[in-house]
């Protein structure tokens, strides 16, 4: 296969001519695009040199589009808005450092805080230094509104760090509100550890061509018990009744306690559409997590590392998840696609009657610790459920799960897929999935590959979640293979304790496809083959699948090894699992 695309504007064309191509599988991909090359934001106007200590709100408003603004490095600068200027694409304004761009990382290159004199981050992942160690060579422009700044169009942010003024109680850093043509381009957007805040940056009421880029967010979490949210994350898109769509997030590290990066939740009228979300590295410090040694308090509220609730047209490819656990509402998924509507408190009638998840791609991921991979979760609101369909997914290796830090809360099957409960409207079910080429690597033994929900086995056709396909991939069937959720014999897998894996696929899949998978069933209390679908190969155990290296299912080599009996057995003539050298070739660099 070709290589898996890594520059910044591999899908863009000058112009923003989109170049997804038209469908990734049952999926359509995104139709339009943002390209954020230097060479198509021009500020041709005046540079203005901004001394420290003056009034940059006031500055900002004499600004003319085209200018650019130099705020000097180390300064610090409190500010509300940037407000509307009605500039066009030729006449970007630019707000950067008076570092010059050879003390910054090159274009298309990670900044990280050690651009902002911050040699390390206690907990987190070393990161890139600048030429003779760690410098402050970024500007800072602090948050004063405490539903965070608000932008307006047709500004570029180079070399900048944002962070909340003191004393202003900011549950948010940075809120587009209807903005457009905003590009964050390394950019250190953070929080102090120990202190709350619920999002880095909100795209909500509206916002159009909007990109976070080679950026460093860190530290946004809501804590147990004391604190003033709940539902912390680096990125959050969705909301209000004016369109959202263009949106690029590309090359960044991305840190959240609740979700990494989360789509839709809110009331609105209508999807977020055209979102490219590529190269990112998503990660939790383990010093959040209760089970973990190098823990330390206050505790935040973990969910998930990526989470959909409403999206069209998304594409989430090349992206290194790492860390996720149990212990508040989630069981420690990674990936966690749950169309959602929700309802006004007071009169019940629905907040987003439109929402709905359809045309996602997720492609060439890595996923590191973890207690689930997927969630793919249809479930029944009481007002009217949101439709979820057409998801394509494909070389995806997951490793750890089941990790030994992950807690009591994590246990159960490898991966969700509910398509809904008895009475679900038929287009609000599950349907049009493919997942193919996938490594699951447990640490230990998971309760079950799948979990199953969906309409009672028998509904009739059309209601039933419907052209489900799992394919060529490996996985620890675990102690049960398929289970129920629960839910009586409302619930199309529940056939009884004993009933088979390839029963309760057969009732909740109408049609579905299970074949060219290998299934490790040493730990399968039912019998071997006979519990599976035809079509699929058995291994006594993960061990007997013959990786080059399974080490303990933790920072292996999971390539099916020259012996191992199962090569070239997927359906397409390939070994089954990710293509492991595509996507450690598309992950270059991430991490």
């Amino acid at each position: 296969m070709p290589a898996v695309p890594t520059s910044e504007n591999a899908y863009c064309a000058k112009g923003d001519v989109a170049q997804f191509g038209e469908r990734d599988g049952p999926a359509e991909l995104p139709k339009t695009c943002f390209y954020t090359a230097l060479d198509a934001t021009p500020s041709p106007g005046d540079q203005i040199r901004v001394t420290a200590g003056s009034d940059l709100e006031e500055v900002v408003e004499k600004a003319k589009c085209g200018d650019t603004l130099l705020l000097p490095a180390g300064a610090s600068f409190p500010l509300r808005e940037f407000p509307r200027k009605n500039c066009d694409d030729q006449h970007y304004i630019t707000i950067r450092t008076d570092a010059p761009d050879s003390d910054l990382p090159p274009e298309g290159t990670r900044i990280s805080p050690a651009w902002a004199g911050i040699a390390s981050l206690p907990g987190r992942p070393p990161y890139a230094q600048p030429a003779g160690g760690a410098a402050k060579r970024m500007a800072a422009i602090e948050t004063l509104r405490p539903t965070g700044i608000e932008f307006g169009d047709h500004y570029r942010f180079i070399g900048i760090e944002w962070k909340a003024a003191p004393d202003r109680g900011v549950l948010r850093l940075l809120f587009t509100k209807g903005g457009d043509h905003l590009i964050f381009d390394r950019n250190w957007m953070h929080n102090e550890d120990g202190e709350e805040m619920v999002a880095g940056l909100g795209i909500a009421q509206g916002g159009t061509y909007i990109a976070v880029i080679h950026s460093y967010m860190s530290g946004f979490a809501c804590l147990a018990r004391i604190g003033r949210c709940t539902d912390a994350k680096a990125i959050g898109i969705g909301g209000g009744s004016s369109p959202i769509h263009t949106i690029k997030i590309v090359d960044n590290y991305l840190e959240g306690s609740g979700e990494n990066i989360l789509l839709g939740g809110a009331a609105g009228s209508g999807n977020p559409e055209d979102i490219e979300i590529r190269r990112n590295y998503l990660f939790k410090p383990t010093f959040w997590n209760p089970n973990s040694p190098d823990h330390r308090g206050p505790t935040p509220i973990v969910k998930n590392l990526f989470e959909l609730k409403s999206a069209n047209r998304l594409l989430f490819e090349a992206n290194y998840l790492e860390n996720s656990w149990g212990g508040f509402s989630q069981v420690g998924p990674a990936i966690v696609l749950t169309p959602r509507n929700g309802a006004n408190k007071i009169t019940n009638t629905p907040t987003c009657p439109l929402c709905a998840i359809t045309n996602v791609t997720i492609r060439y991921i890595w996923v590191r610790k973890m207690n689930q991979l997927f969630v793919l979760a249809n479930p029944k609101d009481s007002n009217k459920p949101a439709p979820g369909n057409h998801y394509s997914i494909h070389d995806v290796v997951a490793e750890g799960l089941r990790y030994p830090e992950c807690g009591k809360a994590c246990g159960g099957a490898e991966n969700q897929i509910s398509g809904g409960g008895a009475g679900m409207p038929a287009e609000s079910v599950l349907h049009d999935v493919s997942v193919d080429h996938v490594t699951l690597v447990s640490m230990s033994t998971p309760h079950s590959l799948f979990i199953l929900n969906g309409p009672p086995a028998g509904a009739p056709p059309g209601v039933q979640m419907s052209n489900i396909s799992w394919t060529n991939s490996l996985a620890d069937a675990g102690v049960h293979g398929a289970y129920p959720t629960g839910g009586g014999e409302a619930n199309c897998a529940s056939l009884g304790a004993h009933a088979s894996a390839k029963d309760r696929l057969k009732a909740c899949w109408n049609p579905g496809v299970f074949k060219g998978n290998v299934i490790a069933v040493g730990s399968n209390a039912a019998p071997e083959a006979e519990d599976w679908p035809q079509g699929n190969h058995i291994a006594k155990s993960q061990e007997a699948i013959g990786y080059v290296n399974l080490n303990h299912g933790l920072d292996g080599d999971y390539h099916l090894a020259a012996s191992s009996k199962f090569k070239g057995m997927a359906t397409d003539g390939k070994d089954p699992g990710a293509d492991i050298d595509a996507v450690l070739q598309a992950l270059s660099g991430v991490r």
